[in-house]
C-alpha cells in the first residue's frame, strides 16, 4: 500500500454505504426465507439499518486509521490494523443496531437473540472480506487516476517544451547591442527578460489571466528592442472574474501576430478579455489561407488536454483575429491542479 491507497473520497463513501444498504437488503431476504414467520418489513428495516451502522462505523474507524495510525506505523503492520478496524466496524455496527431494535422487540430480534454474539462475530469477518474487496477496488481506481494524471502532465510538459525559443536568442542579441547604445534601456530590458523567464520556468501549466497578461507585456517590451517600439499593445478587460488560462497561450498568439503580421510599420495588437472568450487581433498582414503551424497546433492541443477551451481564427474588419473560447473550467479550476 502507498499513500494514494489511503485516500477515500466522499464519492467512495457513497458507494460503500450504498453497497452496505444492498448487502443489508439481501441479508433481510436470507432471514425472511429462512423463517417465513418473520415480518418482512421489520427484517428489511433492521438489516439495512445494520448495514448503514456498519458503514458509519467503518467511515469513522478508517478515517482515524488512515489519518492518525497507519502513517505512523510500519507498512508491514497495515493489513493487521486494517483487519482489526474492519472487523470492529462489522461487530460494533451490528451491536449498535441490535441494541437499538432490542427495545422494540420486532420478530427478527426474537429470532437472532440467542445467537447475537455469534452473528456479530460472523458479520465482523464478512465486513473484513467486503472491506478487503473495496480496498482493492479503490486502490486500483486511484492508481489508474494517478497514471492518467501523470500521462496528462507528461503530454502537457512535452508541448510546453516545444514552444519556440528563438525570441530568447533574438532578445539576447538585441540586448548585447543595446548595452553600448543605451545602457539604461538595456538594464530595463534585462529585468523584463528576467521576469519573463522567472514565470516561464514556473511548473504551473495553468495560470491566472492577470499573470499571463503580465508575461505578454514583458514579452512585447523585450521584442520592442528589435522592433524599435513599433509593436503597440492594447489590452481591454471586460470581466471581473478570476479566469485561468494555459501558460503562454496569449503570449503565443501575440508572438504569432508579430511573426506573421509585422511589415515595417507600427503593428497594433489588441487583446480583449471577456468571461468566455479572449480575442487577440492585429492590423498587420492578412493570411487568408492560414494553416496552424507548430505553435498554434501546440496551443490547440494544450487547451484540449487541459479541458479549458478551443481556439479559432477569422478575419474581421480587415484584421486577423484569434479567439480562445473558454470552457467553464477556467472559472473554478485550482491553479495547482496542473502543477508538477
Amino acid at each position: 500500500m502507498d499513500s494514494v491507497e489511503l485516500k477515500i473520497s466522499s464519492y467512495d463513501w457513497i458507494y460503500i454505504i450504498s453497497i452496505g444498504a444492498f448487502f443489508g437488503f439481501f441479508i433481510s431476504l436470507f432471514f425472511y426465507f429462512l423463517h417465513h414467520e418473520v415480518q418482512f418489513i421489520s427484517t428489511i428495516t433492521f438489516s439495512i439499518t445494520t448495514s448503514i451502522f456498519i458503514a458509519i462505523c467503518a467511515s469513522i474507524l478508517i478515517t482515524i486509521s488512515n489519518n492518525f495510525i497507519l502513517p505512523k506505523v510500519k507498512e508491514k503492520f497495515w493489513y493487521l490494523i486494517s483487519f482489526i478496524f474492519s472487523f470492529s466496524s462489522g461487530l460494533f455496527g451490528f451491536l449498535f443496531s441490535f441494541t437499538l431494535f432490542l427495545s422494540f422487540e420486532p420478530p427478527i430480534i426474537e429470532l437472532i437473540k440467542p445467537f447475537w454474539l455469534s452473528i456479530a462475530i460472523t458479520i465482523g469477518f464478512l465486513t473484513f472480506l467486503i472491506g478487503l474487496i473495496l480496498h482493492q477496488f479503490i486502490a486500483m481506481k486511484y492508481k489508474h487516476e494517478q497514471i492518467k494524471s501523470e500521462t496528462l502532465h507528461t503530454k502537457i510538459k512535452t508541448l510546453e517544451n516545444e514552444l519556440n525559443p528563438h525570441f530568447l536568442f533574438n532578445a539576447l542579441n538585441s540586448m548585447s547591442e543595446l548595452v553600448y547604445i543605451d545602457p539604461k534601456k538595456a538594464e530595463k530590458s534585462i529585468l523584463n527578460l528576467s521576469r519573463f523567464l522567472r514565470n516561464a520556468i514556473d511548473t504551473k501549466s495553468v495560470i491566472l489571466l492577470e499573470d499571463e497578461i503580465k508575461m505578454v507585456q514583458n514579452y512585447v517590451d523585450i521584442e520592442n528592442i528589435r522592433f524599435e517600439d513599433k509593436i503597440q499593445l492594447h489590452i481591454k478587460r471586460s470581466t471581473s472574474k478570476s479566469l485561468f488560462v494555459p501558460k503562454f497561450s496569449i503570449q503565443l498568439l501575440v508572438e504569432n501576430s508579430i511573426k506573421h503580421g509585422y511589415f515595417n510599420q507600427t503593428l497594433d495588437i489588441n487583446i480583449q478579455c471577456f468571461d468566455d472568450t479572449i480575442l487577440v487581433s492585429n492590423n498587420g498582414k492578412l493570411e487568408t489561407n492560414l494553416q496552424f503551424g507548430t505553435g498554434l497546433s501546440n496551443l490547440s492541443k494544450r487547451l484540449e488536454l487541459l479541458e479549458l477551451g478551443t481556439i479559432t481564427h477569422n478575419i474581421q474588419d480587415n484584421k486577423m483575429v484569434f479567439t480562445i473560447n473558454l470552457s467553464q473550467n477556467t472559472k473554478d479550476i485550482d491553479e495547482n491542479t496542473y502543477s508538477r
